[in-house]
């Protein structure tokens, strides 16, 4: 199978390729579902390097040699990856931990692995104009920025900790807390925690309730504190022996700023009503859907998807599916979604995905109708977030309303009682573009007929040197620029598409 093949290829070619193929499967505009879901596959693991190397790291970032920094650590790592490797270790003060300590090299490597790429690229486009309409080169740089990132632990450090705020006193729920102050670019340690993998209770009444604790856990990170774990593939995900869910790997995580949980939790709140109209207003909000759009055409699309949903089984239910479906209205070939977008979109695939495998029966739709609580709560929060007190924001607007009002006056004062109103469009860029291609197509159409009638004229008066025997030069040089200039405006009608 060739998207297989592809997902080998990529491991073999190392960490760069590997965090390409995942950015890559996050890309439902660009790859066919085959290819995406195996991307998404992807695993990077490869044999551990040597114990000195990691231990010259920890000695490089800490300033002291692991013998000393520990009361115990393992050389023999229990876990390899192509950006890092894993060792236990037991801290003074007697707490289990875990090392992880980047592979030596490998920052340059995904840097030269980069440069690489762009020349290919841009080798690539003169040959492949089409490629043009995806923008490879800002793909590239945008996974690239995401690549550095993940691979820098500080970075991952970082998150851990904004993420563990956002966590705490969520029931059933943990992660492993970071050991200050032991965090570096290069190496990161950790609290050491057990588990099993969650799918190793699938189908059972364990497997059920970690569904319920997975769904709670990013209902309340999405609509009440806008920060999530961006990967909770199975692999991320354990089942501790106290019954709590644990999560890992936190390379990336996402944000959702007030106003988008605003709109997520609209758009779900209006899913029940099929209000078209309010899940369009929402995926306006959110991004999903940039204006101006034709307001009907894209309500009764809406519609559809929504009565499409409603006829499948509870048990089928996606959001995830929906947002997507909202999300490639009118794409088409100029589709092309942010990336904080794309991120919760393959986030709302995994956690729905990992959902139905603990829980084949799980009815996501019911379970948001059971915590419409959670949404209104999100919807009301928004409206009481500014710090302003509703009478001195409303002292604003007044002292606002007056000013513009007098400059109104002054100008009617200036102009002869006749204020002048300067007015502003927004979508009328392509109409501009187009009025503007099809002037210069007649200008240059009115040219390239004065010169094939300016060469006929000269032809047949025979006027100036000849060349080739009795041809006029000047009707030929003219003869010559019209059908050049001709050439030129097949050539573009013939790249527009359009006569």
């Amino acid at each position: 199978m060739l998207a297989e093949r592809l997902r080998e290829t990529l491991e073999g070619l190392g960490t760069t390729f590997v965090k390409l193929g995942q950015g890559l499967s996050l890309r439902r505009d660009m790859l066919p579902d085959a290819y995406r879901v195996v991307l998404e596959d992807l695993h990077n693991r490869v044999p551990p390097f040597s114990s000195q190397l990691a231990e010259a790291a920890i000695k490089d970032a800490f300033g002291q040699p692991a013998a000393t920094l520990f009361a115990r650590f393992d050389a023999i790592p229990f876990a390899a990856a192509s950006v890092a490797q894993v060792h236990r270790a037991r801290t003074h003060d007697g707490q289990e931990a875990v090392v992880k300590v980047r592979r030596p090299g490998v920052v340059s490597q995904v840097k030269t692995d980069l440069l690489l790429l762009r020349l290919l690229v841009r080798i690539l486009l003169p040959v492949w104009p089409q490629l043009r309409r995806q923008q490879p080169l800002a793909l590239i740089d945008e996974l690239g920025m995401q690549l550095l990132a993940e691979i820098d632990l500080d970075h991952e450090a970082r998150n851990m900790r904004r993420l563990q705020s956002a966590i705490a006193g969520l029931p059933g729920v943990m992660m492993p807390r970071v050991v200050e102050p032991y965090v570096s670019p290069n190496v990161l340690v950790q609290e050491y925690s057990s588990g099993g993998v969650v799918t190793d209770f699938a189908g059972s009444d364990r497997g059920r309730a970690i569904a319920d604790q997975l769904f709670n856990a990013y209902l309340h990170l999405l609509f009440v504190r806008g920060v999530y774990h961006a990967d909770p593939h199975p692999g991320n995900l354990f089942a501790m022996a106290d019954g709590r869910l644990c999560l890992h790997d936190f390379g990336s995580i996402g944000y959702l700023d007030p106003k988008a949980r605003l709109a997520l939790a609209r758009m779900i709140a209006a899913v029940p009503y099929a209000d078209a109209d309010e899940v369009l207003d929402s995926a306006l909000l959110l991004g999903f859907i940039v204006a101006p759009v034709d307001r009907r055409e894209y309500t009764r699309a809406i519609g559809e998807i929504l009565d499409k949903l409603e006829s499948l089984p509870v048990t089928e239910w996606s959001l995830a599916e929906m947002v997507w479906r909202i999300s490639r209205l009118g794409g088409g070939e100029r589709f092309r979604l942010p990336r904080h977008l794309l991120v919760l979109i393959r986030t709302l695939f995994l956690v729905e995905n990992t959902i139905r495998q603990l829980d084949p029966e799980f009815n996501l739709l019911g379970s948001f109708e059971l915590h419409r609580e959670t949404l209104a709560a999100s919807l009301s929060k928004e409206a009481a977030r500014s710090r302003r007190p509703v009478a001195e924001r409303a002292a604003r607007t007044a002292d606002s309303l007056s000013t513009i009002a007098s400059e109104l006056l002054r100008s009617a004062m200036v102009d002869d009682g006749r204020p002048s109103l300067t007015m502003y469009h927004r979508g009328l860029e392509a109409l501009q573009a187009n009025i503007s291609r099809t002037g210069n197509r007649l200008s240059v159409a009115l040219i390239t007929l004065g010169l094939y009638l300016a060469g006929s004229l000269l032809m047949q008066h025979s006027i100036g040197p000849r060349i080739w025997g009795d041809m006029p030069l000047f009707a030929v040089v003219a003869y010559l620029l019209a059908l050049l200039l001709s050439l030129r405006l097949v050539l573009a009608i013939s790249r527009s598409g359009h006569l």
